[in-house]
């Protein structure tokens, strides 16, 4: 932790050496998600609710799913850029260093001006949880924060599992924004609004519903009175988990690289 929190402090004074720009970027990553959830509204305006989800449950979704992604991409950029470092022959130098390749990797790059889509989602956050009827007590707040760290995680196992690509192909590959972007944009809602086995997949295989949607049906208190809300609780560290096997396929990946030479 101690070199991770240096790589951090690192990273940061470097950014802050062109203030202007990082201001102008936060602003910016401010904004962009800001007009998506404008077309929330307009949809809301629109048709008034989706298959029973009201406009102030769907914005906590919303809300929480872009929280987690803007935590992830902040902390988790250098696996998400990995490729330059198999091109440009760089991870040679991080295997003979006395550190873990995953520590190097993630300290490798930040983006400290993801603060601005942070603060966008926290203010939604903060105004679907006042406009819910919500009757608040230490297990629903333990969940909320839970489910940030839960989609946190997904996103950033996502990262991980796109980077260990690269030790076979080299450059980056796009396919990999369908489970990071896409996996965002389809989070946002309820995956109850999806057909089942798509739901399916993005619970038991890809846990988006287990970090967003399971956990706020007990936060909504949309559980099903005659089942126990146990399981509704304790299904984002299903999420946290999924950076288990995700850092061990990294293990594989970089136990069979072979350098891309000069």
């Amino acid at each position: 932790m101690k070199l991770y929190l240096h790589y951090i402090r690192i990273g940061f004074k470097s950014q802050m050496q062109y203030r202007a720009s990082f201001w102008l970027l936060a602003f910016g990553q401010f904004f962009i998600p800001f007009f998506v959830f404008a077309g929330l509204v307009f949809l809301f305006d629109r048709f008034g609710q989706i298959r029973g989800w009201t406009f102030a449950e769907v914005a906590l979704s919303y809300a929480i799913i872009n929280m987690a992604f803007a935590v992830s991409v902040c902390f988790a950029r250098g696996f998400d850029s990995f490729s330059s470092l198999v091109v440009n022959g760089e991870f040679d130098r991080l295997l003979v260093r006395p550190r873990t390749t995953a520590l190097q990797v993630i300290g490798y790059k930040f983006e400290f001006n993801r603060v601005g889509r942070l603060l966008q989602g926290g203010i939604v956050f903060v105004w679907a949880l006042w406009s819910l009827p919500l009757d608040w007590t230490f297990l629903r707040v333990l969940t909320l924060f839970l489910m940030i760290a839960s989609g946190t995680c997904i996103f950033t196992g996502l990262y991980i599992l796109a980077a260990t690509l690269c030790f076979w192909t080299v450059q980056g590959l796009e396919v990999a924004n369908i489970f990071t972007d896409g996996g965002r944009e389809l989070a946002q809602y309820p995956i109850q609004i999806y057909q089942k086995a798509f739901a399916r997949f993005f619970t038991f295989i890809v846990p988006f519903g287990c970090a967003n949607y399971y956990p706020l049906l007990y936060v909504l208190g949309r559980t099903d009175p005659g089942i126990s809300s146990l399981p509704y609780l304790l299904a984002p560290l299903w999420g946290i988990a999924f950076l288990v096997p995700c850092l061990l396929i990294w293990r594989f990946g970089v136990r069979h690289y072979r350098s891309t030479g000069s």
